[in-house]
């Protein structure tokens, strides 16, 4: 079983059922898990490997991939399959080959609706892991308009 930070409080063997919802899958060097706006019907939890979170911008009249984050064992990528609209907001993909496990939104809605601790459980653990994104795109902001604050200055 991988110490998921998902999972994070549930007795392990609870944490067994949810895992047993989802599908291991192995991705090849470079695979791409899930592309920014794409519908999101699986949110995954890294077994092994990792996983590069990346945003494309615009940088000098042509798009490039900026690393926003990196998730490696444990860790959960696409957590937009739990949360409406259900759109992707990064682009995943694996530099290295990764396993995960993806976990489908209608049977985790299903079995929280039948387990309504483990739904709370996974429910707090998921506000973290958003809570976690949020303090890096402010981290990164700020970084953004102090240097900017910075050249204006200068």
């Amino acid at each position: 079983m991988i110490d998921a930070e998902l999972l994070k409080g549930l007795p392990p063997a609870e944490a067994e059922r949810v895992l047993a919802l989802g599908k291991r899958l192995l991705l090849t060097a470079g695979a791409e898990l899930f592309h920014l706006g794409d519908a999101a019907g699986s949110l995954y939890l890294v077994a092994r490997g990792r996983v590069r979170l990346t945003l494309p911008m615009q940088v000098r009249h042509h798009e490039e991939d900026i690393l926003v984050e990196e998730c490696s064992s444990g860790q959960t990528v696409g957590w937009s399959a739990l949360i409406p609209p259900h759109r992707f907001t990064l682009t995943a993909a694996v530099p290295l080959e990764t396993e995960v496990i993806a976990l489908g939104r209608e049977a985790l809605n299903a079995y929280f609706a039948a387990h309504p601790d483990t739904g709370y459980a996974v429910s707090v653990n998921l506000a973290s892991v958003i809570g976690q994104r949020l303090q890096l795109f402010q981290a990164m902001w700020l970084r953004e308009v102090q240097r900017m604050v910075e050249s204006r200055c200068a």
